[in-house]
């Protein structure tokens, strides 16, 4: 964070809440992009998300009594709460996600005091890149760092996740809030999430760079076919564990190999449950092979990888929509570019290709325009590059 936005941000929240400028601790938590591997983090299987330099800043002060003030640079509403109010209320818009977080550490151990938070974010809200998930970790991070408990990193992520899943009600895996807390500069993460085992792989992209297109299509997750594709999942791994013969102690659909779900894949007799499955499948060998690749050095075909999971995603998991397709399709056009895919749970959000460095500006103009022209949204483009996980700044 930059040291003049970090002195605007104290004196905002001065202004806010009173007092000084010296007690304030100011934390930072990123976004995140998946590379590759789309909803699999709930199916079990690999994932290679990495995080971001755009993210979201928390400015935090303790208070003497249990009075919590929330606040936030990016929406209208200000929340007050004390220790003992922390239930969910539809009314509390965007605090609901610090206060889910909020609410399970009071459980776990009483927080000692109430405190006031000032947000500030510049990862588009409904984008795909986890405003929503950089919320939970940082307001964790912060809070444990605050209170001298232990920081575990994976815990953190665990809890977030927690909070998404029983506080807010979306059905989210784990990736989202894992590679926010795991995170770290020019590495993407392998993540297997059915048990959490990670390795923290870099990503030398030479003079390519990852650009990420927002179609500016909200979508919200909690109103969406997220949950489906999870229950889809679910039943399909059901059907497959009590009918299809040695898969008795089958648990995720990513445990079968291709070769396996190719062998088994009639027990499906829905032809929607069969697309879904075969998606997960393949992708997490795509995400695999991609490791390989990137670590092989070989960016051409890392990219052909990325493309190939876009295809699946709209073809077989049906999570794409018009405009993410016509912001992919139009970026595999530009000169430069070696691969393009949505990136997120779909229905809306991002896109990320991998466009050489020489050609960056070229993208943004042809794929502006022909996605305004083709959709009439205008699209946002951010060249970003792979930052650190959640931390205190000051």
């Amino acid at each position: 964070m930059e040291v003049k936005l970090i002195e605007q941000l104290k004196g905002r929240f001065v202004e806010l809440y009173g007092g000084n400028a010296a007690d304030i601790a100011v934390y930072h938590a990123p976004g995140r992009v998946n590379l590759i591997g789309e909803h699999i983090d709930y199916n079990g299987g690999y994932v290679f998300p990495a995080a971001l330099t755009i993210g979201t800043a928390l400015l935090f002060r303790r208070r003497t009594d249990d009075v919590l003030n929330m606040a936030s640079e990016g929406f209208a509403l200000t929340v007050q709460k004390s220790l003992s109010d922390l239930n969910y209320q539809a009314a509390d818009d965007w605090s609901n996600f610090p206060k889910g977080v909020i609410s399970l550490l009071n459980d776990e151990q009483a927080i000692s005091s109430g405190f006031d938070m000032l947000f500030y974010g510049n990862i588009p809200n409904g984008s795909g890149l986890s405003s929503s998930a950089s919320i939970e970790v940082l307001t964790a991070y912060a809070i444990l760092d605050q209170e001298n408990r232990e920081i575990d990193r994976t815990q953190i992520a665990l809890l977030a996740q927690q909070a998404e899943n029983e506080y807010i009600g979306v059905k989210c895996g784990i990736m989202d809030q894992f590679a926010i807390a795991q995170g770290k500069k020019d590495h993407a993460v392998l993540l297997r999430c059915n048990d959490l085992n990670y390795d923290q792989v870099p990503f030398e992209s030479g003079s390519y760079q990852l650009v990420i297109g927002n179609t500016n299509k909200r979508r919200e997750l909690a109103h969406s076919a997220y949950n489906e594709r999870r229950g889809q999942c679910e039943a399909a791994v059901e059907i497959l564990r009590t009918e299809a013969s040695g898969l008795e102690n089958l648990k995720w659909l990513a445990d079968l190999s291709e070769a396996q779900y190719s062998e088994v894949s009639h027990v499906l007799e829905d032809e929607v449950m069969q697309r879904r499955a075969r998606h997960v499948v393949e992708e997490n060998a795509r995400v695999l092979r991609s490791v390989e690749l990137l670590r092989q050095g070989n960016l051409e075909e890392f990219g052909k990888m990325m493309t190939l999971s876009h295809e699946s995603l709209r073809d077989l998991y049906e999570v794409s929509c018009r405009e993410l397709d016509v912001m992919v399709d139009t970026a595999l056009q530009v000169p430069g570019v070696l691969g393009a895919r949505m990136t997120g749970a779909g229905f809306g959000g991002c896109t990320v290709s991998l466009v050489h460095e020489d050609h960056v500006e070229e993208f943004i103009r042809i794929v502006g325009d022909t996605y305004n022209r083709e959709t009439g949204l205008t699209g946002e483009f951010y060249v970003s590059k792979i930052g650190d996980g959640v931390r205190r700044v000051e």
